[in-house]
């Protein structure tokens, strides 16, 4: 696959790795990025933890083009994931005035006192490039390759909405799926043969339950790449190997 970015996604917090929340932001993250030209080669799920978040800051910033991390950046003890990046890039974490005052300005409005706890949120670490938004009071920003933006994941859309519009991007990245009556063991040969042919094609095997929602077929083969032309080609060679083989299989446009 040519000309597209790398980008690998951070999730943090205790909530999603306890399972009292469910994340609702990775598949929105990808989707939107591969619309640019950005493929999520890695995605983790960590605790709010300082170490850790340093540790996975300082060595996905170093292997993918872009990291874009959710969560941490709320008023509450465990919202640490600035004081957190700050510490991997090396540079304090520190009030950013127009957030301050655009909080501020806001809960005046409201009649709501601006307590210690509210103003954790002005923070960002030295050096950070604030993104604002026009939905949301609390912006996302960024230092270097690194996108930080909210666990909720209604405020992240608008934060990643924003952040999209000024990132460089690459080849739009397309799909187009096939969907099989046929067993993934035997139909793996030939798949292999088909992704051997045209190694800058991924192809992707995905077996369906029964009471599947994506699909009233057995098997759903995914194939993702830059050029149209050869997507076609490897999409009738996936459709002419099922139907040869006596197995009933559909391309299902988008």
């Amino acid at each position: 696959m040519q000309n597209t970015l790398s980008a690998s996604v951070l999730l943090i917090g205790n909530e999603l790795l306890s399972g009292s929340i469910q994340d609702q932001n990775l598949s929105y993250i990808a989707i939107k990025l591969e619309e640019k030209g950005i493929r999520v080669r890695e995605t983790r799920i960590i605790p709010d933890i300082e170490d850790e978040i340093v540790n996975a800051i300082n060595e996905l910033r170093t292997k993918f083009d872009y990291v874009f991390t959710t969560g941490g950046i709320g008023p509450t003890h465990d919202d640490i994931t600035s004081d957190s990046i700050a510490k991997a890039f090396g540079v304090p974490n520190v009030i950013q005035d127009d957030v301050f005052n655009l909080i501020q300005g806001y809960l005046n409005n409201k009649g709501l006192e601006f307590t210690p706890a509210a103003q954790r949120m002005a923070y960002a670490p030295q050096g950070s490039e604030i993104m604002p938004v026009t939905d949301s009071i609390i912006p996302g920003y960024r230092i270097q390759n690194v996108f930080v933006m909210a666990g909720v994941p209604r405020v992240m859309k608008i934060m990643l909405n924003s952040i999209i519009e000024k990132l460089e991007t690459g080849h739009t990245v397309l799909s187009e799926s096939v969907h099989a009556n046929v067993s993934e063991g035997e139909f793996a040969a030939a798949l292999e043969s088909i992704q051997l042919q045209y190694p800058e094609i991924d192809i992707g095997s995905y077996p369906q339950d029964i009471n599947s929602t994506i699909s009233e077929y057995r098997v759903v083969f995914v194939i993702r790449g830059t050029e149209k032309g050869q997507i076609k080609k490897v999409r009738e060679l996936i459709l002419d190997a099922c139907n040869t083989a006596g197995h009933d299989a559909v391309y299902i446009p988008k």
